[in-house]
Formats: C-alpha cells, sequence, structure tokens
C-alpha cells in the first residue's frame, strides 16, 4: 500500500502535524454518496480494533514531546480505554512490592480545551479558537491516536527556565539515554513499520534550531543505520530570523548549522521551515507570535507539495517520496530543498495547464519566469510563487524577485498545483521519449521540473485560524507549491558557515565549519553562472 510512517519531535512540530492530521481526516468520506475521495488513506493511517470490538482508523505515527507538552490530551483518547490504569489499581499494584503506606502523587492534569469539549459533545465551535486559548497543539486536535503514538519525556519540561530544551546537545544527550535504557526503534518504530505491506518511506517533523534538532539527528541516523535506503524525509522548522535576544539568536544559528550538517548526512531530504521575515502576501494576517497561525500557514504548503504521495493511482498522479526526491536530488549529495507557495482563490483564479511539447525552452524554472518547464515537455502557466518557506534570514516582501539572482541556478524542481485547473486536452506521447528528454536535460546540466496536479482543494476547517483573506469566510484555497534544490541553498550554507566559525564550540568549530563548506558546494559544482557581461568588445 505504500505507507509513510510519520515521526513528530516537539511541541512547534506538533502544531504543524495537527494541522497536517487534521486535513487528513477531512478527506475521509463516509457514504456511498459521497464521491470517493482520491486520497489513498491507507498511507497514513492504520486500522485496527477498539476495546469494544469497533473498528479505529488512527494516523500511523509517533509523537514525542516534553511533559506538559501534550496539553488535555488523553493518551487512550475515546477508542482505547484502559480500567486498568485508573488511581485505585495504581495503588493496588504499588503495594504488591512494598509493604508500608502507599501515597499516590499526581500532577495536576491539564483541562481540555473549550473546543475539544465541543468536538466530544458533537458540536465543533472555532470560536472556542484563538491565538489566547491554543496554549497546546491538542487544543485544536481534531482526530484520535492510537495509544502507541504517544510518548513523553519526563526529564525535560515544557517551558522550563531552570533546565530549558535548547541546546542540540540536550537532545542528542535524550535520545542517547532513552536508547540506551530502551532500544527506541525496537520499542517505538518497529511495530508500526512491521504492520505496513510496503512502506514508502518515512516523514518527520520537528524542531530544526533548538535541542530537538539534536534529538531527530541522532534519530535519523539510527533509522538509516536500520532502514537503509529508505526515503527519509524531514521538515526542520526554525523561529522566525531575529526573534529573541541576541543570545538565543546566536544559540539557534548554531543548532540550525548541526542540524543542517547532521541530516544532510543521513536523510534523505531535509526541508527547512521558517516563517518569512518581513511583509507577507497581502492576504495573510497572522499573529507572528501565535504557533498556532504560524504552524497554520507552514501546513498548506507542507501538505500541498505531499500531497502526490498519497492519491490514488487509479485517480490522479501519484508521486512516491522516493520519486520526489530523485528530482531534486540531481548529482547526488543535495539533500537540502527549499519551500515556495502561493496561496489561491480557488473560486476566481484557476491554474491553467497548457500542452507545448514542441516549445523548446531550456530556461530554469524561477520565479521570474511565470511558464516553467517540465521534463515530460508540459508547461504550466503557474501562480507567481510569493511565500519562500525555507529563506531562513533572508528578508521576505511581497515579491520574491528581489530574493533572487539573476545567476541563480535551479538543479532540480518539484511542483504541486491544487484547485481548479483549466486545461488543454494533453496529446498521447511516448514515455520512453519523455524519458529520454529529462536525461538528455539532466546531462547537460539542465533543471528538470516533476508536476503533479490535483483538483483537491485545500480545506479550510474550522480548527484552522482565520488568517487567510481571499474571500469572505472561505471554505479552501487552490495552492501552488514548488520544492526545488537551487544555488541559492549556498548562499545560505555559507551564512552559516560564517556564524559558526565565530562563536561555535572550539572542539567542533573547524571541523562544522569545513563540513559546511562541503555541503555548499553541492550546490555549486557543476554550474556557472558567468559575470552577466558581454565579453564582447
Amino acid at each position: 500500500m505504500h505507507e509513510i510512517l510519520t515521526l513528530q519531535f516537539g511541541h512547534r512540530a506538533n502544531h504543524l502535524a495537527t494541522h497536517f492530521w487534521n486535513s487528513q481526516e477531512s478527506y475521509f468520506t463516509y457514504d456511498d454518496i459521497q464521491t470517493l475521495s482520491p486520497v489513498d488513506h491507507d498511507i497514513h493511517f492504520r486500522p485496527g480494533i477498539g476495546p469494544h470490538g469497533e473498528e479505529t482508523f488512527t494516523p500511523r505515527t509517533l509523537i514525542y514531546d516534553l511533559k506538559g507538552g501534550f496539553g488535555g490530551l488523553r493518551k487512550w483518547g475515546g477508542l482505547y480505554d484502559q480500567q486498568q490504569l485508573d488511581d485505585g489499581q495504581g495503588v493496588e499494584r504499588a503495594k504488591d512490592v512494598w509493604d508500608g503506606k502507599v501515597v499516590l502523587q499526581t500532577d495536576p492534569q491539564i483541562s481540555q480545551s473549550d473546543y475539544q469539549k465541543s468536538l466530544e459533545d458533537g458540536v465543533s465551535n472555532p470560536r472556542n479558537l484563538s491565538p489566547e486559548t491554543v496554549r497546546y497543539w491538542s487544543d485544536f486536535n481534531r482526530v484520535f491516536y492510537h495509544p502507541r503514538s504517544i510518548n513523553q519525556f519526563n526529564d525535560y519540561e515544557l517551558g522550563s527556565t531552570l533546565m530549558p530544551f535548547e541546546k542540540w546537545e540536550n537532545g542528542d544527550e535524550l535520545f542517547t539515554s532513552m536508547d540506551r535504557d530502551a532500544d527506541l526503534l525496537d520499542r517505538d518504530v518497529r511495530p508500526w513499520a512491521e504492520e505496513c505491506d510496503q512502506m514508502q518511506g518515512i516523514q518527520i517533523f520537528t524542531g530544526g534550531d533548538d535541542a530537538w534538532g539534536g534529538f531527530a539527528s541522532t534519530y535519523v541516523e539510527r533509522l538509516r543505520d536500520e532502514y537503509g535506503k529508505m526515503p527519509i524525509w524531514a521538515w526542520g522548522i526554525e523561529e522566525e530570523h531575529g526573534k529573541g535576544q541576541r543570545a538565543k539568536q546566536l544559540l539557534r544559528t548554531v543548532n540550525t548549522a548541526r542540524t543542517i550538517y547532521e541530516m544532510s548526512s543521513h536523510a534523505s531530504l531535509y526541508v527547512p521551515l521558517s516563517l518569512p521575515t518581513g511583509l507577507l502576501p497581502e492576504y495573510v494576517h497572522l499573529n507572528r507570535n501565535s504557533r498556532w497561525h504560524v504552524s497554520a500557514l507552514l501546513s498548506i504548503a507542507v501538505e500541498s507539495l505531499t500531497l502526490p504521495s498519497r492519491l490514488r493511482p487509479d485517480i490522479q498522479k501519484r508521486g512516491r517520496l522516493g520519486d520526489i526526491e530523485a528530482a531534486l536530488n540531481v548529482n547526488g549529495n543535495q539533500r537540502i530543498a527549499q519551500l515556495q507557495c502561493s496561496i489561491l482563490n480557488p473560486e476566481s483564479e484557476p491554474c491553467e495547464v497548457v500542452d507545448d511539447r514542441a516549445r523548446n525552452d531550456d530556461r530554469a524554472p524561477s520565479v521570474m519566469n511565470r511558464t516553467t518547464v517540465e521534463g515530460d515537455g508540459v508547461y504550466a502557466t503557474a501562480s507567481y510563487l510569493n511565500m519562500n518557506l525555507s529563506a531562513g534570514d533572508i528578508p521576505s516582501s511581497l515579491s520574491l524577485a528581489s530574493q533572487y539572482r539573476a545567476s541563480d541556478h535551479t538543479f532540480g524542481a518539484v511542483e504541486c498545483t491544487r484547485g481548479r485547473l483549466e486545461a488543454m486536452e494533453k496529446k498521447e506521447a511516448d514515455e520512453d521519449e519523455f524519458a529520454d528528454t529529462r536525461k538528455r536535460r539532466r546531462f547537460a546540466g539542465l533543471p528538470v521540473t516533476e508536476r503533479y496536479q490535483s483538483s483537491l482543494v485545500f480545506p479550510l476547517l474550522d480548527s484552522f485560524p482565520a488568517i487567510l483573506t481571499l474571500s469572505p469566510n472561505p471554505t479552501a484555497v487552490a495552492v501552488h507549491t514548488s520544492l526545488s534544490t537551487t544555488t541559492r541553498i549556498s548562499s545560505r550554507i555559507k551564512a552559516l558557515q560564517k556564524v559558526v566559525s565565530r562563536i561555535a564550540n572550539l572542539d567542533e568549530r573547524e571541523s562544522l565549519s569545513n563540513s559546511l563548506g562541503d555541503i555548499g558546494e553541492a550546490y555549486e559544482e557543476g554550474w556557472e553562472s558567468g559575470s552577466g557581461e558581454d565579453s564582447d568588445d
């Protein structure tokens, strides 16, 4: 079934993943009257049997967070009751090993959000959700999780000032300690992987500039040892550049550098994610201090870009994780990509796809060109990509044009357009001919863009914040996303290298700086942009 196993590391990652799972749940159809969903739910959900014999369908995911990070989420939900874990039985179990007096102490339980209570009553009430009321990712969660999905670490507490979970090495040490006590892959991953018929890959949501980056990096290293050539995607969420005290910013920069270095060695694809600095498109209005808001915007692009990996192949073109990363990693060592997107009103702004295989255009896909070149010869008049969600420390504006030099080169790109499509009738073509075209373009150092399209719009659920003003009370939006490997990535790696060479610990400064330099060269090798000046006199 080409299943995908998801791993979620940390509070920021769980905010993003919660939006992701809410979207997946909305694609379910429950009767014969509704149109069959183009999404294959078996990719991300697993069937099971509840305690009373009822069928269940829960996300195929592992969720890790610190003590206090799960909010009011009940581990056993409403699907799997564990009566034996009530207070009374806990005391009786303790008496079996202790003859003295037993006093049971429990931490104060975090109450459920009003939104969660309304869901349990069968009526969701979005008015109960706001940046002020959403404190935990579970506050706006709409799905039930399997008990094996929930993993809480008690070594650190969410928001602690005495033992903050901030340094990269804290995460590395936490994984090493937990893995020594109980092999995490055997305990957590293997039961899920063995349920899969033919797993297509693993996707990871994690913090990229904090201790979770260290935890995830060490985890991915173990996954790579265990699963060999399995596609492993990691989405590394970073704090907005320039936010917080300077000391904190420098710490996050070093954490980011270490995460990128480790991930580029073991993950098959790593995508940094952050809110663009500066102006956002005029249709986006969000609270930058709200994780609920920021993660919602990021989730639109992430969920849309990965949509092809879970489409039913008999309804729409499917692109497995391995297929997508192959289009990006052109030279074999380009495992870092950047994510861009644009959001449209699905009712008024269709995406026009035209068939023009006779055209001979070797221009690289670029935000400066509205027409992009596909590997199979199909061209798309795409929407203007006006948000770079992997910019890091690159300022953003309403236009991305100022962020890109004319000399920027694209090695590979994958685009996904979802929404109302206006397409010309496609001609029958020889697939072998298109495969040869792709090979010729790659051999010549020209970019190849793999393009996917779906009529399935992105749903704006009642758990999704009202951050988009494309139309009054929108219920869905069209999205155009692009994931690409470009020479622009080298610029960011060099910027990180410059900072690391000055402030990283002495015992790792030189090696980390040199490693970043090697990573950056992968996005320059074989491409000479020239000076841009005419040599003729």
